[in-house]
């Protein structure tokens, strides 16, 4: 038994739904390609295989048929480092190119903000400027590379912001992303930082685990998912990443 499976195995069998495993690829850079679900162009190249198996991932966890998908999910990592800022920017932009409701990205990773980077973005104005005043959330939102594909960056002050995680204030901005069949998609801290991840969760449809393969060990593993159960976290799955980040080459799902 390989330590990844093992550690997989020790999260909790019963709460994992989906088994698909990326095979590693050589390292990719950026670059605009035309993408064979999309009309607008994507922000990175993906190998053939990563698109069908994040297309995978997206359909397990968001497009179930016959049944009640999670709409609002929140991404966190066991430790900083594992990629889970660049899993949930990819799983956003594969959602929104085969759905036609809008799909908002919300950097709420306050303590180290950098989907805006990935976009090739500023972070001027944001998820911290909506706390602070009287507009909507959605006033923040900004077009990506698809027409319904949206981000909210962290924000200008993103390290001031006074509002905890799981206030009322944040989930009322965060409701204010969500019309009917939309989807919300929240990067937040690595749980050994912050327990950021188990109050967005708390108030989220649920919550994806990104581990770093060979690196990731078993008792935090465990751990993370005990205070994420005892915050009433619904766990939708795990995602194991085999390479550092920015740009992975590979990983692995088991949700």
């Amino acid at each position: 038994m390989s330590r990844n499976f093992e550690l997989l195995q020790n999260l909790g069998k019963d709460q994992l739904v989906v088994d698909t495993v990326i095979p590693a690829q050589p390292e990719l850079e950026p670059e605009v390609v035309a993408e064979p679900l999309g009309v607008i162009e994507p922000q990175l190249k993906l190998e053939p295989v990563e698109h069908e198996q994040l297309t995978k991932l997206v359909q397990r966890v968001f497009l179930l048929p016959g049944a009640e998908s999670p709409h609002t999910v929140v991404f966190s990592a066991t430790e900083s480092g594992n990629g889970a800022s660049w899993i949930c920017a990819r799983a956003a932009e594969t959602l929104a190119a085969q759905v036609s409701s809008n799909v908002f990205l919300v950097d709420a990773n306050l303590r180290k903000p950098g989907l805006h980077e990935q976009f090739g973005m500023d972070n001027l104005e944001g998820f911290t400027d909506a706390l602070r005043g009287r507009a909507s959330m959605r006033e923040f939102a900004r077009q990506l590379s698809r027409p319904n594909l949206w981000l909210v960056t962290a924000g200008s002050s993103a390290e001031a912001s006074e509002a905890a995680p799981g206030s009322p204030r944040v989930r009322q901005k965060l409701a204010e992303l969500r019309s009917p069949g939309d989807y919300v998609l929240i990067d937040a801290p690595a749980i050994n930082v912050a327990n950021d991840a188990a109050a967005l969760g708390a108030n989220a449809d649920g919550l994806i685990v990104v581990l770093r393969a060979n690196a990731s060990r078993r008792e935090p593993a465990r751990k993370m998912v005990q205070e994420l159960n005892a915050a009433k976290v619904k766990i939708l799955g795990a995602v194991l990443n085999q390479r550092t980040f920015p740009i992975p080459d590979s990983i692995y799902h088991r949700l």
